[in-house]
């Protein structure tokens, strides 16, 4: 059985998606605060955490960063806050996945799965990664299209590492620039904006509908493999 532990104040929700998540073959731990929370990750096997931001003691964006200090468990965000700040927030104190409320039950599902095969039982990343429309050989910073390799710049090629590396993952605006510009350029989001522009020049089929890098406005990127 897969451990979740599911953070909430809200007595009605926790209870729909407890029956929701055990319906699924989940085993679930809930907590409604903070505190409780993080102590219920010390004492349960988890796989993975749903958390709600607005809790009664401490904020959920604190106990993503107090679980994440010790706990690489998945973290999914489930929140009513909207705004692409507190998206941002909660992804770079250590997040996996942000899905507001009010949300579908089939979405909430997939966003569990699609962590889980991320996660659980995972292999090291393979060194080649596959698409429909082109190769990246980790091992040998190589990218191939249609049998004939792909010209890119440094830059374009750590953008597209971090990417390629995290598939499926939201990578937020500040983590890229962080880790390829450096934490003097966390906030400079147009240089992003180039080179993610350059890589869909040279990789997708479509520019204008991008099937493998993926945008998620105002917050950051994603791979679909």
């Amino acid at each position: 059985m897969t451990g979740v532990l599911i953070v909430d104040d809200d007595p009605h929700l926790l209870k729909v998606l407890k029956i929701a998540l055990e319906t699924n073959g989940y085993t679930v731990t809930t907590a409604t605060d903070g505190e409780s929370a993080l102590l219920a990750a010390t004492q349960h096997p988890l796989a993975l955490v749903i958390l709600d931001l607005g809790l009664p003691d401490i904020d959920g964006t604190t106990v993503i960063r107090k679980l994440r200090s010790w706990n690489p468990v998945p973290i999914l965000v489930l929140s009513a806050r909207h705004t692409s700040d507190d998206k941002v927030e909660a992804l770079d104190a250590g997040a996996d996945d942000y899905l507001t409320k009010p949300f579908g039950p089939d979405e909430l599902l997939a966003r569990l799965r699609a962590l889980l095969r991320r996660t659980i039982d995972q292999p090291a990343p393979e060194p080649i990664v596959t698409t429909e429309n082109f190769t990246v050989d980790l091992a040998k910073h190589r990218v191939t299209r249609d049998g004939s390799d792909v010209r890119l710049t440094p830059i374009e090629w750590n953008v597209l590492e971090i990417l390629v590396r995290n598939p499926e993952k939201l990578i937020t605006h500040r983590q890229l620039l962080t880790e390829v510009w450096g934490p003097a350029y966390a906030k400079d989001s147009n240089y992003l904006r180039v080179y993610m522009a350059q890589l869909r020049r040279k990789l997708e089929p479509d520019t204008g509908n991008p099937r493998h890098l993926l945008t998620e406005a105002g917050i950051g990127y994603r791979f679909q493999p």
